[in-house]
């Protein structure tokens, strides 16, 4: 089945790019959620389109997102959680507390899904993680673990 992203797929490509996928994948995942559409001799004026919007928009997002890389790595974020005895901690540091703390201190609003921690955080103590804010910029942020 031949397809038009419509949004950022991972692993198949990006809004504009005619992709081939299995029939089930598209029919079942990718139209219903609206990331594509289906692929037409119409459909090329819309591919046109999308893509010049993609490109004003990854210029102007590119700049948004350094301004965002200065702010969030100037702070220094605090994650409180629980912990036992010596520092451990019950479970693991999540990518949602993360995201939800890098906001507070930053006021800039973080998907967790854009976090990228190498190793789980599992104790108390300063840790270092990624977020990637575009394709181009991507800030390490200074992470305190502090108990609640």
């Amino acid at each position: 089945m031949k397809l038009i992203l419509t949004q950022e797929v991972d692993g198949l490509g990006a809004p504009g790019d005619v992709v081939e996928v299995k029939d089930g994948y598209g029919r079942n995942y990718l139209v219903p959620r609206g990331l594509g559409i289906r692929w037409t001799r119409g459909g090329e004026k819309t591919i046109e389109s999308i893509k010049t919007a993609r490109t004003a928009r990854a210029a102007r997002d590119a700049d948004h997102a350094k301004e965002i890389k200065t702010k969030i790595e100037a702070t220094q974020v605090a994650v409180k959680v629980r912990s036992g005895a010596g520092g451990r901690l019950f479970g693991a540091v999540t990518t949602a507390e993360i995201a939800q703390a890098i906001t507070e201190v930053s006021g800039e609003p973080v998907d967790r899904r854009t976090i990228v921690v190498d190793q789980p955080i599992k104790a108390l103590g300063a840790h270092e993680v990624s977020v990637k804010l575009h394709d181009e910029v991507s800030a390490t942020v200074a992470l305190n673990v502090i108990p609640a």
